[in-house]
């Protein structure tokens, strides 16, 4: 990182949820190394809905997979239903099983970006520093509230908006293998198209 591409940290608060505590010791260990000087913790994505009821963030980090309200349903909820300007804040999805299924449900729930574990600090770094200079614009349509996601244009979906190979919720044995992050940047990269 040259001199010009740093960035101070110092004075954003970041929304950590995940339902596992080593999990969210990790993360506010890392967001800290970055220089952010307030992490809040929360254990559930109800409990983060009834923070942000409260108070204001800059950033969120999610664990997709928790019991009860998971990081899709709250990513949903936070993109339609949560109070402007709260609505609008970059959220960064982790995943433990980043299957195609899997990050294209984060990616049209409304996530910013979508980072597999194993967790490499390097690589959340550029994708907050990236977040931070970033201007796409905000969609608010029908079937899809979040960052402009016209990377590429296949047409809408048929049917209901469900895809064939859609996986169910449900955890279980992986069905096929996990994406590499180099894979996962590329299905978010924001592209120029012509419309």
């Amino acid at each position: 990182m040259t001199k010009s591409d740093r960035v101070n940290l110092a004075h954003t608060t970041v929304l950590l949820i995940d339902d596992q505590p080593t999990s969210l010791d990790m993360l506010a260990s890392i967001v800290q190394g970055f220089g952010c000087k307030e992490q809040i913790k929360c254990n559930s994505a109800q409990g983060a809905v009834e923070l942000l009821a409260r108070r204001a963030v800059d950033l969120i980090l999610i664990d997709c997979i928790m019991p009860e309200m998971d990081g899709y349903e709250f990513v949903r909820w936070l993109r339609r239903d949560a109070p402007t300007p709260t609505r609008y804040v970059p959220v960064i999805m982790i995943l433990g099983h980043a299957s195609q299924a899997k990050v294209h449900q984060g990616r049209d729930c409304g996530a910013s970006f979508i980072v597999a574990k194993p967790l490499s600090p390097a690589l959340l770094l550029k994708r907050i520093v990236w977040l931070g200079g970033e201007d796409r614009d905000f969609v608010d349509a029908a079937h899809y509230v979040g960052p402009d996601r016209r990377v590429r244009n296949y047409g809408p979906p048929t049917g209901d908006g469900r895809r064939e190979g859609d996986l169910s919720g449900e955890l279980g044995e992986a069905v096929e293998e996990n994406m590499d992050q180099d894979a996962i940047d590329m299905m978010m990269k924001p592209m120029k198209v012509s419309l």
